[in-house]
This record gives C-alpha cells, structure tokens and sequence, in this order.
C-alpha cells in the first residue's frame, strides 16, 4: 500500500494533541501524540555524520533510504493510507523532510505565547506533588519566574518551539507549512479542518466535535505531569482568566508573528478582522483573493 505521510508541529500547549485526535476520527488516517520517530531520525544522521567512524561508509543516497526505512518500520503495521507524525523538532527538519517526501505536508499549531505558558503553568500547579521534568533544577522551579524564563529559553521546551517555527515560516520550504491558530480550531472546528482538508488534498470529512478523545496517562505520568494530552470530549472554546502575574504576562503577550507573515510563503488558518476564518498566504505579489468551496467567510488570499 502507498501511504502518504504528514507532519503535525507548532507550539506546545496549542493544540496538536487536539489536532490529531480529531484527525485520528477519519478511518482513512493515522495520528496521534508526539512519536519517537524524530529523536531516532536525529539519532540516525548524528551517527552517519562527519566526525563518526561511519561517515565515510553510508553514502547520501543509503543515509535517505535509511532514514525513509525508519518511518516505513514504524507505521508498517498501520492500515490507514495517511499517517500524520507529531513533533516539535520537525519545524527544525523541514529541509531533510521535504528531500525525502516531497508530497509531505507540516501542520503548525500556534496560540498566543503568554497563554502558552499560562497553561504549562497550569499543568504544573495541578501536579503541585510532583516535581515535573519540565525543570531540570530546584532553581528553575522555584517560581513562576523562574520557571518561565526556563520553558522560554532557546533550547528548552517554548522557546526552541517558537524561534523553530520562525525559521520554517521563512525557509525555502516554507509553502509546505500552515499554521492552524488554536483558538480557531477550539471555536470554529468545521470551518479549520475543511480548510485544512483543502490544504493537504484530501477529501473532506465529516468529524464529530462533541465526541473527541485522546489520552495518554502512562506517558504523562513519566513527565509528572498527569494530563498533559488528555483532550476534552468536546471541542469547545475555555474561557478563563491567567494566572501567570500581569508583568509576566504581557512579557509573552505580543510575539504572534504569524498574524502579519510578511514575505513568507507559509500559509495559515487563522481568525480575520471579521472573526471569520482566513486560509492565507502573504508571500506572492497577487492580491486577488480566491474563494473556497463558494463561501465568502474564509478565503485563500495571497497579499
């Protein structure tokens, strides 16, 4: 069976694990929480690359067959045609992922930074026994300062996410990329996945929203952070003040570069001015917009 292989990334606490459940909901396609075909993927080029005793014995062409071989073996055993395989680190992979599926797409998941971080806070405070491998020092999670200027540092978990997906967006492969904004995807499910369909070429599907599931306690309960992937059963927008101090806050409030993508040919899902949804690309000189599927309330425009 040929099966086509898609990639789900953006930033944590945005929504991917959402994202893959509601997909998994379609029996054509495969997806779910973070895998850890990525970490191999990276193991594999470390150990065939200059500097290693192997380098010289795996050519180019062995090391693509290989690293292709890797996600063959993974999902052999699956029967959907679509596989969808979740990770942070594949916006950093974008120009090798590309190379070796030319057909393949990257969905980015993004929310506002500060409410990114206000939920990993969240997370935390409800494990308040357990001391999470979000941290690697008492130091680190001495306060609700301190543990946010770790999460957003550029090698740990926020800030690698963030400064990984600006350099996708304006990357050569950039066109491959769309970013689906969370808060669209929990208030308007339909209108973003039937734009999302569009994108990748598949035909549409008719997804329930009010029956969504996804767990993975075991694998949450390693993190010491009991629910992380656990999606509510409906898709529904929660509305709630943050908990994060009003300094820390407006700190993270203002970096949602996506929402003026200036010379990117990356497209995006993402609320217009009219609170409609907006499937847009801003990297080409046409200003015409096209129209989907005939509705005027979302459109693919390129500015």
């Amino acid at each position: 069976m040929t099966r086509r292989l898609h990639f789900i990334s953006g930033l944590p606490r945005s929504g991917s694990t959402l994202l893959a459940a509601i997909l998994r909901q379609n029996p054509r396609f495969h997806a779910g929480m973070s895998s850890p075909v990525a970490s191999l993927f990276d193991g594999i080029i470390a150990q065939v690359s200059a500097g290693s005793e192997l380098s010289t014995m795996v050519s180019a062409e062995q090391r693509s067959d290989i690293l292709k071989g890797l996600f063959h073996s993974y999902y052999g055993k699956h029967d959907q045609e679509v596989v969808f395989d979740t990770n942070r680190a594949w916006m950093a992979q974008l120009p090798a992922l590309t190379q070796l599926f030319p057909d393949a797409r990257l969905i980015c998941t993004v929310r506002d930074v500060a409410w990114v971080l206000d939920s990993l806070e969240r997370q935390y405070r409800g494990n308040a026994f357990e001391n999470t491998k979000l941290f690697n020092s008492p130091a680190e999670r001495a306060t609700v300062y301190t543990r946010v200027d770790a999460l957003a540092s550029s090698n740990r978990l926020v800030g690698f996410a963030y400064q990984a997906l600006r350099e996708a967006c304006w990357g050569e492969q950039a066109a491959r990329l769309v970013m689906v904004d969370y808060d669209l995807l929990t208030a308007a499910p339909g209108e973003v996945m039937r734009l999302l369909y569009q994108f990748l070429g598949e035909p549409e599907f008719e997804h329930d929203f009010n029956t969504v599931e996804y767990d993975a306690p075991e694998f949450d309960t390693q993190l010491g952070l009991s629910g992380l992937h656990r999606v509510r059963r409906k898709v529904e927008p929660q509305t709630r003040p943050t908990i994060l101090p009003p300094d820390l806050f407006e700190r993270f409030a203002n970096m949602s570069f996506w929402r003026d993508l200036k010379d990117s040919q990356a497209f995006r899902i993402t609320p217009r001015q009219d609170a409609a949804a907006e499937f847009s690309n801003s990297g080409s000189d046409d200003s015409t917009g096209k129209g989907i599927g005939g509705s005027s309330s979302e459109n693919i425009s390129k500015d």
